[in-house]
């Protein structure tokens, strides 16, 4: 990532934590970023793309996150599934990020963005879930894994949007409909 765009999103970053993503103005962030308001517009074309970004961007940290606390984890699918969830769940109660989604009630804020308009983020994180899947576990069948994959995301940020448990006894219920949709599965 260019270092124009990454401080793009960093002051972006700052400014929905800020004062909330339906107050910050492109020129606001461009300043931030020591950049022109035009730059910004190459950059991500409105203020829909450079949220979009943004969205990715944090995704990205959350699954590099969650594959880190997967290093050396042994045993199935569903094991490491509970593991990466606890964590993603955890990490995301306390993110200032994801705190500013959550409570910014304003009509233009981030929360489309894990919800109605989250086509790009959910396709991003189930790709890497897949990938780290089928690297792991080779002999599932690749179609099981794209479901298994989708279904875990969408519920992961269903449980972030709106927890319902605690992220431990979340992870292990996510863990044991794994079992139930993925048997087996031996790590490599």
């Amino acid at each position: 990532m260019s270092p124009v765009r990454n401080a793009l999103l960093d002051a972006a970053y700052d400014a929905a934590v800020g004062s909330g993503w339906g107050r910050a103005r492109m020129g606001d962030v461009a300043s931030a970023a020591g950049v022109s308001r035009q730059t910004l517009y190459t950059e991500f074309g409105s203020k829909d793309g450079l949220a979009q970004a943004l969205a990715l961007r944090e995704a990205a940290r959350f699954v590099d996150g969650s594959e880190a606390v997967l290093t050396g984890c042994e045993g199935s699918p569903s094991e490491a599934i509970a593991a990466s969830t606890e964590w993603t769940l955890r990490v995301a109660r306390e993110d200032p990020l994801i705190k500013a989604v959550l409570t910014d009630d304003g009509t233009d804020g981030l929360l489309p963005y894990l919800t109605t308009r989250s086509d790009a983020l959910l396709a991003a994180v189930t790709a890497r879930n897949v990938d780290y899947l089928h690297r792991h576990w080779p002999e599932l069948p690749v179609d099981d894994i794209e479901f298994v994959a989708d279904t875990l995301v969408r519920l992961t940020v269903s449980h972030i949007v709106s927890p319902a448990a605690p992220a431990d006894v979340t992870a292990q219920q996510i863990a044991h409909l794994v079992d139930r949709l993925l048997p087996g599965g031996t790590p490599q």
